[in-house]
């Protein structure tokens, strides 16, 4: 086992436990799909309920919803009247998906939509408080520009991989259109005076973008 895994583990041990709905959804997404190591797990999945927590956002939009776990972990700290706007861009994963968000205790919290959010987000969606990025590597500089105009002030951005297993820094992967891309967006994030920004070293990297 990697060191990184025994770590994880050892987190998992010290926080917070796994809700018994989400630990099933990361064992059937594990079980039933080819990219299962994909879900983000208890880990970050108990950092995101914890930072809907500590903001109490009313809204919330996350892009790139996959088998639903970051969703609900989101969606499982929500108050009273609060509401998840998640995008998927791949329909081929709907009838996976849909069901178990149907399925979960936050169901009624969650509005789950098979598109591509850079195209189909109505022009009166927002504003939000908390944004989740975790979509197309290649378009995440497309994500921000467009979750920018949508957020409030003070309002804060959370985006996924962005040490991208730490391709950022090797040369090797130069030509990766992904890691150009998650490139891109950390340069850009880096130099933006209209926000605060920190990264952690969470899993695959998590930015932390505070709009001003």
């Amino acid at each position: 086992m990697k060191e990184t895994e025994l770590i994880d583990e050892y987190i998992s041990r010290h926080i917070e436990g796994e809700h018994p709905y989400l630990y099933k959804l990361y064992r059937d997404s594990n079980l039933y799909l080819v990219h299962g190591h994909m879900i983000s797990g208890h880990v970050q999945g108990t950092f995101l309920h914890m930072m809907v927590k500590l903001l109490t956002p009313k809204r919330i939009l996350e892009i790139g919803t996959y088998t639903g776990y970051s969703c609900l972990s989101m969606a499982s700290a929500l108050s009273e009247g609060g509401k998840i706007l998640t995008y998927e861009i791949n329909d081929e994963m709907e009838d996976f998906t849909r069901p178990r968000i149907n399925a979960s205790p936050w169901a009624d919290k969650v509005d789950f939509r098979i598109g591509n959010v850079l195209t189909d987000l109505p022009q009166d969606a927002g504003p939000f408080e908390l944004v989740f990025i975790d979509g197309n590597k290649r378009q995440y500089v497309e994500y921000y520009e467009l979750v920018l105009s949508v957020l409030v002030s003070g309002g804060l951005i959370i985006a996924d991989n962005t040490l991208w297993d730490g391709h950022v820094i090797d040369a090797a992967y130069d030509r990766d259109a992904q890691t150009k891309g998650i490139r891109a967006f950390n340069d850009l994030v880096a130099q933006d005076d209209r926000v605060e920004k920190a990264i952690l070293p969470l899993r695959d990297g998590l930015t932390l973008i505070r709009k001003k």
